[in-house]
């Protein structure tokens, strides 16, 4: 099923005029191609074998965390759109719709309707918008900075001469000039404050916008009031100065905010942005013709100069190179790739001109996965966020409701001074500080975690973390490279040296049915053994043709399937020893037997053993992580041989590494130690390690892992590193106390300023100035996470620089 093309639209999916009325007929064409969506959208299945789209849309105009629930909200209520998720901080939203109900172009006017702007989340839609927006934030700072320095001007004889020194209708032509000189400040300068208070109002919400406009709506009418008649309602008093100026202040800390919040992201934004615009495609007579990565397919040619980042994953064809690819492994140095290498989407090409052979596109690629996860981490809001958007809300009830009672007992006390005490409070207490110390500080730690090549999927996870009790291994893959060296075969049956190399290569052939680490170094040693063979180094066998059928693979016990011809016919399993029904001690080292069904009964055939090779700060991190007060635990499918000789290597305790763990017993041993109270952080690599990794307070994949335990996992370490689980602890708690440093800045600030504000200490322009400055404050300290100087722990115990992506 596809889309439906812009020139053949179905009856059913025209749309009212109403549903697209903020987009031009030629946007809607644009945004509704299908070349277009291929650049935000990525197609998954539902969960009824439906096609859904999940579109990346670009955000402007959110300012408070009132923003984001109501973008969510029209969107939700666009027919077709299963989930909608928005981060205020990043100013992203990923949408899962329905192509058969609605159209991109809906979803678009869906939040321009409700008052936001929305675009198609490209990278250089990206740049555009930013450069948009930053241009009118510096156009509304200026003209209120300028206004409120004439203003002022104005404003200072009257505070500066004595009595009979200014005459009264000098005193009224200065009144008169900054009126006027406040009218533009309202109406353009103020703008977005008036625009996201009508959006609240008009969704029967309290944002932030409403305190800070009903201040500014009421300061002027009450000072116009004051111009035209001195004798009116609201005294003689004006208070242009203090409007002009509270506004400049908010403007500012606004810009500067913007400019944080695109700094906190921009680690995150640049693993998004490393495909190109266009690619050069040849076509089978060598000419090049240049397309966008949509315009690709499988087995396409295409040339990568240098600075270039490739398009799709390919093989190498011509040439060699130095490529980058700290986007998916977060390691900086570039790695030789040559003719017959595979090269992945996203990496940069810095060597040299190269001829790649496309053979994964879109979705497949591992680069897009990764900003599939990215996209998580950018819409994601987790729990302690939404508490603190909750509590915003009813607090910005009791802003308006001191806001009245101070109007009201200083219209008794002090009748001149009760309108600019009551907008005092409104603007003071205003919570934007609560709202902004969490999320910016959150996208900071993962953009910095990004860099490392340390994926988060589930934010929440990083306040689990810092609570947790015990570190839980799974061992191959995982604690060890996905890569094993051989070691010997133990022929457990009496063969002849070609009845040998024949089962060795018949093991090897049905190892290639599976992706598990064993099955992959059976397959190496072969690849390597016929290499040999071909040189002349030995006299193999031939290669065998088998016919493999019915297939089957049993996690944590082997793989099993039927040989449908030849001499060696039958059934063949290939795994542990208990599911090959091998006797005899288990070796220390990992090994896997290959055994044949013979009239109903299995009989072991060979056992392959292999070394296993650490990670290179495996042991080193693992000591640093039980130092550092963490419980380390070792639980492994393989024989307890094996499985204590590594605990041994890594210096942990015989209790508390067990052997022979099915998936069940994994998912058990977690589940005892949570049973406990405590907190579980589970690290593992295979698809057996799935239910477990699911289960436990916070999971971590690697980077190598299969695909099914990425998608169960909180955490991706795409670096392989065991002592990016470090930086990762290191960051979560360093990230936990900004935040909690933050909220409570916002609270005492409120708890200072309210009462000052409420006995008249504190004028309007001061009022701003402290709204402003106290969210500046919690946003710059949130930045303190992006700072490339920091040091992070290493395995080795001592200071090292985080790796730039």
């Amino acid at each position: 099923m596809s889309l439906p093309s812009s020139t053949e639209t179905p009856p059913e999916l025209r749309a009212p005029p109403e549903a697209v009325r903020a987009l031009s007929p030629t946007q809607v064409v644009a945004v509704d191609d299908d070349r277009s969506l291929a650049a935000h959208t990525q197609w998954i299945e539902g969960s009824k074998g439906e096609r859904l789209g999940q579109s990346r849309l670009l955000l402007s105009g959110l300012h408070c965390a009132a923003c984001a629930g109501l973008i969510e909200e029209a969107l939700g209520r666009v027919d077709g759109v299963r989930v909608a998720e928005v981060n205020g901080a990043a100013q992203r939203a990923v949408v899962t719709w329905d192509p058969a109900r609605t159209r991109m172009s809906a979803l678009i006017a869906a939040v321009r309707r409700a008052g936001y702007g929305a675009f198609p989340d490209t990278g250089a839609q990206a740049v555009v918008q930013a450069a948009r927006e930053s241009r009118q934030a510096v156009w509304r700072l200026f003209v209120a900075a300028f206004c409120m320095m004439q203003v002022m001007m104005y404003a200072t004889p009257a505070y500066m001469a004595e009595a009979g020194d200014l005459s009264a209708d000098m005193a009224q032509l200065l009144r008169w000039a900054s009126w006027v000189l406040s009218i533009p400040v309202l109406l353009f300068a103020a703008g977005p404050f008036l625009q996201g208070a009508w959006r609240s109002l008009r969704e029967r919400r309290i944002g932030m916008d409403v305190p800070v406009t009903l201040g500014i709506v009421v300061t002027f009418v009450a000072s116009s009031a004051a111009t035209f008649s001195a004798d009116g309602p609201f005294g003689s008093e004006v208070y242009f100065d203090s409007l002009t100026m509270f506004v400049s202040f908010l403007l500012a800390a606004r810009w500067l905010e913007s400019r944080a919040r695109q700094r906190a992201a921009q680690s995150l934004d640049a693993v998004m942005r490393r495909l190109p615009d266009a690619v050069e495609r040849l076509d089978a007579s060598g000419q090049a013709q240049w397309v966008t990565p949509g315009e690709l397919g499988i087995g396409d040619r295409i040339r990568v100069h240098v600075g270039q980042a490739f398009a799709a994953d390919g093989v190498i064809e011509q040439g060699s190179t130095q490529v980058d690819e700290a986007v998916l492994t977060g390691e900086s140095r570039p790695v030789e790739r040559g003719p017959g290498q595979e090269v992945a989407a996203g990496c940069l090409n810095l060597g040299a001109p190269v001829q790649v052979r496309v053979t994964q596109l879109g979705a497949q690629t591992r680069y897009q996965r990764i900003v599939s996860l990215v996209e998580r981490a950018l819409t994601q809001r987790p729990g302690f966020m939404l508490s603190a958007d909750r509590i915003a809300g009813p607090f910005l009830w009791v802003v308006l409701g001191l806001a009245v009672a101070a109007y009201a007992a200083w219209s008794w006390i002090d009748p001149s001074r009760a309108l600019w005490i009551a907008v005092s409070v409104l603007i003071v207490t205003c919570p934007c500080a609560l709202s902004l110390g969490a999320p910016v500080a959150l996208i900071a730690a993962a953009g910095e975690l990004a860099r490392r090549g340390v994926l988060l999927q589930r934010l929440d996870a990083l306040e689990v973390l810092t609570r947790a009790q015990h570190l839980v291994f799974d061992k191959t893959g995982t604690l060890t490279e996905d890569r094993l060296s051989p070691a010997q075969t133990v022929w457990l049956r009496t063969l002849s040296p070609a009845e040998q190399s024949s089962a060795a290569r018949l093991a090897a052939d049905l190892a290639r049915q599976s992706a598990h680490p064993l099955s992959r170094a059976l397959v190496h040693a072969d690849l390597v053994a016929r290499e040999r063979a071909r040189e002349g180094a030995l006299e193999g066998a031939s290669p065998l043709s088998c016919d493999w059928q019915d297939a089957a693979e049993q996690a944590g016990q082997g793989l099993q399937a039927r040989l449908a011809s030849g001499s060696e016919a039958g059934v063949w399993r290939l795994g542990s020893a208990v599911w090959c029904h091998a006797e005899g001690d288990a070796p220390e080292r990992p090994a896997v037997w290959l055994a044949r069904d013979v009239q109903g009964q299995w009989l072991p055939w060979a056992r392959f053993e292999f070394d296993e090779v650490l990670r290179p700060d495996a042991a080193s991190s693992v000591a640093v992580m039980q130092r550092s007060g963490w419980s380390v635990h070792l639980l492994s499918g393989d024989q307890a041989a094996s499985v204590q000789g590594m605990a041994r290597r890594l210096g942990l305790p015989a209790e508390q590494a067990r052997a022979q763990c099915s998936p069940q017993d994994k998912l058990a041993a977690v589940e005892a130690l949570q049973a406990r109270g405590d907190v579980v952080v589970m690290v593992g690599d295979g698809i057996n390690d799935a239910p477990v990794l699911a289960r436990s307070d916070v999971s971590v994949a690697m980077g190598s892992a299969a695909a099914l335990a990425q998608a169960r996992a909180d955490v991706i370490v795409l670096s392989n590193r065991i002592g990016d689980l470090l930086v990762l602890r290191e960051t979560a708690q360093r990230t936990l106390a900004i935040v909690r440093q933050n909220l409570r800045w916002a609270f005492f600030y409120n708890l200072a300023c309210v009462p000052l504000a409420l006995v008249g200490w504190l004028p309007p322009w001061a009022a701003g100035l402290g709204m402003a400055a106290s969210s500046l404050l919690v946003v710059v300290n949130a930045l303190r996470l992006t700072r490339h100087s920091a040091a992070f722990p290493t395995a080795e115990g001592v200071a090292a620089e985080p790796r730039a992506a």
